[in-house]
């Protein structure tokens, strides 16, 4: 077996840079044993490497602080990533949103400008039987004057006119009745307060009148129609063409 003694060499009182005895290993070849003082250099070893050219570079390890700092960048850059994809989402989810409101109204306005009622379409033209209802109401706030037997008189014709236009307004205005409602007229005034006596007219087509006589343009129809607007106005807004409900009487004409 061959032993080699090297020569020891010292650094002040920092001890032995190597063990003074060499360890034969199995091979026959000596090796340095591990320094017991190693260990207390160890940071510094472990901040510097040596190349093999003989270099002194820094350690390949950050140092603790960098560790902590380097962290702290990376939450705040990860908070920040976070916060900004929230705001991308509210934006998409708001602008979804939107975006389903303006096709909907967009939608509805398309559908009723297209949309026509069935009812809507019909020839005037071929309502030509007539059907004609006469009664009579009583006007309580009305004074009755000479002037009213006279249907030529300017009084008669004003308060004629009036209520004229008042019963042609209410059934132009009704679903059911509108489109079948020909003229009213106040043929005449009668004392009792006032007391006006009245005929409506209404037309329709022939092929139609036995159904629209026995429902829509039945005397109960026609007569609930004017009976709930007597109900629906006010006395005091009403005026001297206020009409009593009560006194209201219609029957169909032959």
């Amino acid at each position: 077996m061959n032993m080699e003694m090297h020569a020891i060499r010292r650094n002040g009182n920092d001890g032995a840079a190597y063990c003074n005895e060499l360890v034969t290993a199995g091979n026959g070849a000596g090796v340095a044993c591990r320094n017991p003082d190693a260990t207390e250099k160890h940071n510094l070893l472990s901040e510097l490497t040596t190349r093999s050219n003989g270099e002194t570079v820094p350690s390949d390890h950050p140092t603790e602080a960098q560790k902590t700092l380097g962290n702290a960048f990376t939450l705040r850059e990860i908070t920040s990533v976070c916060r900004e994809s929230r705001v991308k989402l509210w934006l998409i989810v708001v602008f979804i949103l939107v975006f389903i409101c303006a096709v909907i109204v967009v939608s509805l306005a398309v559908c009723s400008a297209i949309h026509e009622d069935a009812d809507e379409n019909f020839d005037r033209s071929l309502f030509k039987v007539p059907r004609s209802f006469n009664g009579s109401f009583r006007l309580p706030n009305q004074t009755f004057t000479e002037e009213l037997f006279t249907l030529s008189s300017n009084e008669s014709q004003a308060l004629t006119a009036d209520l004229q236009e008042k019963l042609a307004d209410l059934y132009r205005s009704s679903p059911a009745l509108g489109r079948y409602f020909s003229r009213a007229e106040i043929y005449a005034f009668r004392n009792g307060s006032v007391i006006a006596d009245y005929q409506l007219t209404f037309l329709m087509p022939e092929e139609q009148q036995d159904q629209l006589g026995n429902i829509t343009l039945s005397r109960e129809m026609v007569f609930n129609v004017f009976r709930q607007f007597l109900n629906d106005q006010e006395a005091d807004e009403s005026g001297q063409m206020y009409v009593d409900p009560v006194s209201l009487n219609m029957f169909l004409r032959h």
